[in-house]
């Protein structure tokens, strides 16, 4: 993939886009939220540019995003929560369920 990857929010779709130059969804990750906590819930990277590292930016561009207004997180996505078991210097606002399946 050439070209720089551009992440945007896009709060009435509840999700931040990321496109390549010429304006191509590349992939996006969905969120909700409620008061001061944001959800993330999915993160999806169209087939055809998947292993570039989009992901991993839209993850870190949501990250920053959360930190910058002071929000607390919620990884729903395994996607985040894998990311986020690499990227320590989010530990502070995330918050993990740490409930028992039965």
């Amino acid at each position: 993939m050439d070209g720089r990857v551009k992440i945007s929010d896009v709060p009435d779709k509840e999700r931040f886009e990321a496109r390549d130059d010429e304006g191509t969804l590349l992939g996006v990750i969905t969120y909700q939220v409620t008061g001061n906590v944001i959800a993330y819930t999915h993160t999806k990277v169209e087939p055809e540019f998947e292993g570039h590292g989009v992901g991993g930016e839209l993850a870190r561009a949501a990250m920053e995003d959360a930190q910058g207004r002071g929000r607390t997180v919620v990884p729903i996505c395994p996607f985040l929560s894998s990311w986020l078991d690499e990227h320590h210097d989010y530990d502070k606002i995330v918050v993990r369920s740490h409930r028992r399946v039965k």
